[in-house]
């Protein structure tokens, strides 16, 4: 199948809390972490994040430096990566200063709530159905995304964990402990029971004050 490189892009607590139990905006990271991410998003031709994400923000993050724009036009790339909100329900606020931002927008949802929005220019420039993720990630690469940043949240990162379908984790390691059996995690969902679980490969570390950066890779499997 082809379909993106995919990476999970997150900054989490030292208990692997990516926000506190009552969901509340995470700023728990550094000005270097934002700037990370937004030099990991050159990178990429799109990024996917759920709507409860984009509810807690009501905003997302573009890249802002200009030698990361200058460098995403050098490599014949638009300034911004596509940003893709995935909401099954589709309920999502019109009056978000998200829908002000210059990027462009994609919504992914379900066939019922694209009742709710039109393809209209002024909200989402394109509208994707969500059947199953395999179908949705070749779709995905024909329409020329290469490499997809997953921004969260944990049901969302879950749901492509189950399948097989993340490729690399970008994790940053913030020196503060949220705790709470409520606040959620970089993955949600069921779990993963036992052996089941697939293991991952650190191939980069890099500190800065009391942060670390960490790239893991998945580990394939021999046949």
């Amino acid at each position: 199948m082809k379909r993106p490189q995919t990476v999970v892009i997150l900054a989490m607590s030292l208990d692997g809390k990516i926000a506190d139990a009552k969901r509340s905006k995470a700023r728990f990271s550094s000005s270097v972490d934002r700037f990370h991410l937004e030099k990991q998003l050159a990178y990429v031709d799109a990024a996917l994040f759920g709507a409860g994400t984009l509810r807690a923000y009501g905003t997302t993050l573009p890249i802002k430096t200009p030698d990361l724009i200058e460098w995403r036009q050098q490599q014949n790339k638009p300034p911004q990566p596509i940003h893709i909100v995935c909401s099954a329900s589709g309920n999502i606020d019109p009056n978000f200063h998200f829908f002000r931002q210059k990027v462009q927008k994609w919504l992914l949802t379900t066939h019922k709530a694209t009742q709710l929005w039109f393809e209209d220019p002024n909200y989402f420039e394109r509208i994707l159905l969500l059947e199953d993720w395999n179908t949705l990630l070749e779709q995905l690469w024909e329409y020329g995304i290469k490499k997809l940043a997953i921004l969260g949240g944990g049901e969302l990162v879950a749901s492509l964990i189950e399948q097989d379908l993340i490729d690399e984790f970008c994790l940053t390691l913030c020196p503060v402990i949220l705790g709470g059996v409520d606040a959620p995690t970089p993955v949600e969902g069921t779990g993963i029971i036992g052996t089941g679980a697939r293991n991952w490969e650190l191939f980069k570390v890099e500190r800065v004050e009391n942060e670390l950066f960490l790239n893991y890779r998945r580990v394939t499997v021999s046949s």
